[in-house]
């Protein structure tokens, strides 16, 4: 089942739209308002009124605010990685054109993308690690690898509590999510 979504509109970014694919068992959940031209494969319209379609769970990534912003960029493509490949649940249908040409999957809800300080980081690691969520991890040392090898090597040579996470990505309940992000804020 195909739906499109309008996002609701804040003060800090602008509205654009989101395509998500879900089947009949799959729940939805990402705050957005329904746009009234949305359509279910099935050919019937959505009711606007009907109010918010919320996803029961959530993707989110957390970087300290202290990095630079290829870093942002590059750590984030990378946690991303980590929870796609391991849950295929959070992946959706394939994409493609009107002249037919297809494109790859990707993630079937939004990815939300928070920032703190390195203490909030360290927090929502401990955090994490308690509730057994889903997760990624990328440490300082990650930036002076440059293979898939050594970097497993640099994370595997630190103690949990010692590592120095400067993002971590997490799926899950929305609450228990929520829980692990305590004290993070949106990035801007």
């Amino acid at each position: 089942m195909q739906r499109t979504y309008k996002t609701k509109p804040n003060a800090d970014r602008q509205s654009r739209p989101m395509t998500t694919s879900t089947d009949a068992t799959t729940s939805t959940d990402a705050t957005a308002t329904i746009d009234a031209t949305a359509t279910i494969d099935a050919g019937t319209t959505t009711n606007p009124a009907a109010g918010p379609v919320r996803f029961e769970t959530k993707i989110a990534v957390l970087l300290r605010e202290d990095l630079e912003t290829w870093q942002r960029l590059n750590v984030t493509a990378f946690l991303v990685s980590g929870l796609g490949t391991a849950l295929p649940e959070v992946i959706g249908e394939p994409y493609e054109d009107a002249d037919g040409v297809g494109y790859l999957s990707m993630f079937r809800q939004p990815v939300l993308v928070f920032e703190g300080t390195k203490e909030t980081l360290t927090a929502a690691h401990a955090r994490v690690l308690s509730r057994a969520l889903p997760r990624a991890v990328f440490t300082s040392d990650l930036f002076a690898t440059g293979n898939d090898r050594d970097n497993r090597a640099a994370v595997r040579a630190v103690p949990s509590a010692g590592l120095d996470v400067v993002g971590l990505a997490v799926y899950g309940p929305r609450n228990a999510v929520d829980k692990v992000l305590k004290g993070a804020r949106m990035h801007p």
